[in-house]
Order: structure tokens, then C-alpha cells, then sequence
């Protein structure tokens, strides 16, 4: 059974996580390794260069919409096909363990997503606006 009272604060705590790891990524990116070295290493471990400007685009949008609740469905669910992408990648380059680069940090990331898409914007969120077109009676 779920806990009606504390399930909007799990969410709520998955979602921080998530943005913070997005973050992270992106200060990894552009404050320690450089654009330019991720770039060529990314083409160098075989991925088509289309998929880095899909990754920086998923991990600006993961931090940001993540960070404040909006739209975190959606943002976790744009966020899933690159994280199943890489984990098929390094698990068949390196195997399972993370402690050899392999698979089991991405799975987990994926597994997280998906509940945070289950689960939703959870509290403390910024919610969207609501787009409703007008209805005009004859």
C-alpha cells in the first residue's frame, strides 16, 4: 500500500537526485573535462554525433524542469532512451560492474527515471501552466 502522506516527499527526493546527477554531468562537462575532449570522446566510443547535442539537450532539460518539478514526466521520459542507449553501450563494452565503467550506474539511472515518471512531479514542485483553448458557444 502507498503512503498517501509521504509518497509526494519520496518523489520529491528522487527528483532532486536526478537533478543533481543531470547537474553534475554538465559541470563534468563544461567545468572539468571540457566541451571539446567529451565531444571527441564521445565520437571515439562510437557514438553518432546527432546523440551529443540529444544528451546536452536531456541533461539541460533533466536539471532544470527536474530541479523545479515542471513537466518531470516528460523530462524523465525524454531522458530514458539516452540512458538505455548508453547502458546497452557500456554494458556490452566493459560488462556489468560499475567499478569497471560497466553497466550498473546507467541501469540504475533508467530504473530511477522510470519511477520518477511513474511517480510524478511529487511536492515542493512548480507546477505547468494549464493550456486550455477557449471554447466559443454558437
Amino acid at each position: 500500500m502507498i503512503e498517501q502522506r509521504t509518497a509526494p516527499y519520496a518523489a520529491l527526493v528522487l527528483r532532486l537526485a536526478l537533478s543533481f546527477f543531470f547537474f553534475a554531468h554538465l559541470y563534468r562537462k563544461f567545468g572539468v573535462t571540457g566541451y571539446e575532449n567529451w565531444f571527441n570522446g564521445w565520437i571515439k566510443a562510437g557514438y553518432p554525433a546527432w546523440s551529443l547535442y540529444y544528451a546536452l539537450v536531456v541533461e539541460f532539460a533533466g536539471a532544470t524542469l527536474l530541479l523545479v518539478g515542471t513537466y518531470s514526466r516528460y523530462a524523465a521520459i525524454f531522458a530514458l532512451p539516452l540512458m538505455i542507449v548508453v547502458s546497452q553501450h557500456w554494458f556490452s563494452h566493459k560488462g556489468f560492474w560499475f567499478a569497471d565503467g560497466g553497466l550498473e550506474f546507467p541501469l540504475c539511472w533508467s530504473v530511477m527515471l522510470v519511477v520518477q515518471a511513474l511517480l510524478g512531479d511529487g511536492a515542493y514542485s512548480l507546477k505547468a501552466p494549464v493550456w486550455e483553448r477557449a471554447v466559443q458557444r454558437v
